[in-house]
């Protein structure tokens, strides 16, 4: 038999465990009152002869005090009880110590997977994780009601971000970049001017995503559309420059070259800087910032020449890549890239088509971008295109006092989170009961989600300047409260869920991909809209429906349910649920089908919607991606790639791999060849058709035969 502790850690059983503890209490009563050795043996022989896998450490506890009261020993079984209590009053003045220690002794790997842009063995990082874990204790212990902390630990909700929620600052958002780099702004005490070239303004906005990310947990983002203006006012400065200094001594042409030139010099420099700064920085929390670039060409656009020139140079070196120290080209982690499709670069002809092929490239080779189809936005979001927040939640149409929609300067409370999966183990396929689940545990998220905007209302302007009073959110005076800012939908507040297929197939028998699966699946997704609809209509807060991408809490919520419900088979036996609305990834199912199947589910989970595919390294393959991303723009609103890379475990490249002359692999720069230190993707031809899903993923392919 395993034990299931408190801490959610797995132990074997240990009858001599049981029997101190009834030991303990007997010294503390008369000898009338004790019991005797046997009668001991038999209540723990009792307790074996369940014959259970596993029990929690509280059931065991619950029947030792049941055999204490079935045998008259009442005085006894109050001392049992006293000391019981007792001993969870220890444990709930301090529960940070050994979750501190093992991040110190670096064993935490909860933590040490949670963010990739954290580094637990940082001693920055730790101090922000150790800070991470007092906010986490007494956010369980004190800050949250029991019952909220109690579902948190059982894995029914997942109250997201607890090491933060001590402080008064929020998840995530779009900053107003525009109106920072325009008009100014401050850090630090000190006033930042309008930049007059595109260098400092790619400085400037380097030192404003630090600044902002300093002060919240979630990520941001920022659309570089607001950069073009710049570009055009360093070409101008080139162009006076060059004609006071040529004056009258080269051709009209030959001054235009070197004003291209010198502007080409610019803005590789101040790209070059925007990545370089964003992947060397170090936050306050000990981290890099977790930033999005927002990538849209925007028809009408007065700079939109000089945007589509800052969009190439940023996809240009995305392809390169960033040298790590032993200056091997890698994938860096940030910022991640927001590409937008449109009418005019949707590889159907357009004019900015050649940007398009570029992103393509980098999606056959590392991973990003992301792809928005404005066509299917516009739809969805009442003819607007805008950026997801750096969580990738999505905001809904507000109008300011212009009547003008506006997303920028926006932000997101926080984000609960539902196990869908949870809720159909319990229900055991009883429709009813399903549904009487769902409504208890959706007030249950209710509640705890207005704990998140609670703990909102009474912030000051003070408490992030940069946010609140210097224009990344909004600029209200000093010590002005935030509170409005809360309200009529400006801000969001997210319900996440967890396993949608999995929930569906132990309700219905079948994968939601199926007709009946389809018609359930729909039914829940349209009520937990229904909910945060009738939410915001009772509270005039913003709440709104989220797909989370939160791979780690996929793992979470499978890993609690697996150790208190056993082995349940394609649900609990992978080790993890799918992400939100997914497809499993086990589906035998077309990269086109995925995405036009998960599309449905976009336009209910408005709140935040990402749909994946997962492909191998395809550079010999462009065509073949360009098809999908064709498609993306006619059928999906929100869709990324998961390119497999090779990877050199000697030397961190992780480009391709390629096969040499004696049919081994061979990294192309260290040049090694046991395969035991790389890590290859199975190349094929890159069919997407109906295996399309297994791609790459052929376990026993001869180096001969793929090298033909």
């Amino acid at each position: 038999m395993k034990v299931i502790k408190r801490d959610d850690t797995i132990v074997d059983y240990d009858r001599s465990k049981i029997a101190v503890a009834i030991q303990k209490a007997n010294a503390e009563v008369t000898a009338a009152d004790q019991i005797a050795p046997e009668e001991i043996d038999a209540i723990i022989d009792g307790i074996e002869a369940l014959n259970r896998p596993r029990m929690l450490v509280e059931d065991i506890q619950d029947l030792v005090e049941q055999a204490l009261v079935a045998r008259n020993k009442f005085q006894l079984a109050k001392t049992y009880i006293i000391y019981r209590y007792t001993r969870a009053l220890v444990r709930k003045q301090n529960t940070t110590d050994e979750s501190i220690l093992a991040l110190l002794r670096n064993e935490n790997k909860e933590l040490a997977e949670e963010n990739s842009n954290k580094n637990t063995m940082i001693a920055a990082t730790q101090r922000d994780y150790i800070a991470g874990e007092v906010s986490r204790d007494l956010t369980r212990r004190i800050l949250l009601p029991e019952h909220i902390s109690q579902a948190h630990d059982e894995g029914a909700i997942h109250f997201h971000d607890a090491d933060y929620f001590i402080q008064p600052i929020f998840n995530c958002c779009l900053i107003n970049i525009g109106d920072m780099l325009d008009n100014g702004t401050v850090m630090n005490g000190k006033l930042i001017e309008s930049p007059k070239s595109f260098q400092v303004a790619c400085t400037v906005v380097t030192q404003i995503i630090a600044c902002v990310a300093s002060n919240q947990y979630g990520g941001q983002s920022v659309d570089l559309s607001h950069l073009g203006k710049y570009l055009r006012r360093s070409r101008e400065k080139f162009k006076k420059h060059i004609a006071y200094e040529c004056a009258g001594q080269v051709d009209e042409a030959t001054m235009e070259r070197l004003v291209d030139d010198q502007l080409r010099t610019e803005l590789k420099s101040g790209v070059q800087t925007v990545q370089y700064q964003i992947n060397t920085l170090m936050t306050t929390n000990g981290q890099s910032p977790f930033v999005t670039l927002f990538l849209n060409l925007k028809a009408g656009d007065p700079y939109l020449e000089e945007n589509a020139m800052i969009v190439e140079e940023v996809l240009r070196q995305r392809l390169e890549g960033i040298k790590n120290e032993k200056g091997v080209y890698i994938t860096p982690a940030f910022p991640k890239l927001v590409y937008v499709l449109d009418e005019h670069n949707c590889l159907k002809g357009g004019k900015y088509d050649y940007i398009t092929r570029l992103a393509v490239k980098c999606s056959a080779k590392r991973m990003y971008p992301d792809y928005i189809s404005a066509k299917k936005m516009r739809e969805n979001y009442q003819g607007n295109v805008f950026s997801p927040m750096g969580c990738r939640s999505f905001l809904a149409p507000w109008k300011n006092e212009q009547g003008e929609y506006q997303f920028e300067g926006r932000f997101n409370q926080g984000v609960v989170s539902l196990n869908l999966p949870q809720m159909g183990i319990l229900a055991r396929g009883d429709q009813d009961k399903f549904w009487q689940i769902f409504e208890q545990r959706l007030a249950l998220c209710f509640e705890a989600i207005m704990c998140r905007h609670n703990a909102l209302k009474n912030v000051r302007s003070d408490s992030s300047p940069i946010h609140w009073q210097y224009g990344a959110i909004a600029r209200l005076p000093k010590g002005a409260p935030i509170a409005p800012l809360l309200y009529g939908g400006y801000s969001s507040i997210s319900l996440g869920y967890i396993g949608l297929y999995e929930v569906t197939k132990l309700m219905t028998g079948v994968s939601h991909t199926a007709p009946e699966g389809q018609e359930f699946a729909l039914k829940v997704m349209n009520r937990l809209r229904k909910a945060c609809d009738d939410w915001k209509a009772q509270t005039n807060i913003g709440f709104a429906l989220y797909g989370t991408p939160a791979e780690s809490l996929c793992y979470r919520f499978a890993r609690i349910d697996k150790e208190r419900f056993g082995t349940i088979p394609d649900v609990t036996d992978k080790g993890y649920y799918t992400n939100s609305y997914h497809v499993d990834v086990r589906e035998p199912i077309d990269a086109f089908s995925k995405f036009q199947f998960e599309s449905q589910f976009q336009s209910i989970s408005t709140g935040g919607c990402i749909s994946y595919s997962e492909v191998p390294n395809m550079a010999h393959n462009l065509e073949a991606l360009e098809d999908v991303v064709r498609f993306i723009y006619d059928n999906i609103q929100y869709a990324e790639f998961n390119t497999k890379s090779d990877y050199c475990q000697c030397c961190g490249f992780d480009g391709e791999i390629e096969i040499n002359e004696d049919f081994h692999w061979e990294c192309p720069v260290c040049h090694n060849t046991d395969q035991s230190k790389m890590n290859v993707t199975r190349r094929t031809c890159g069919y997407l058709g109906e295996n399309f899903w297994n791609v790459g993923k052929t376990k026993e392919i001869k180096a001969r035969v793929m090298h033909l």
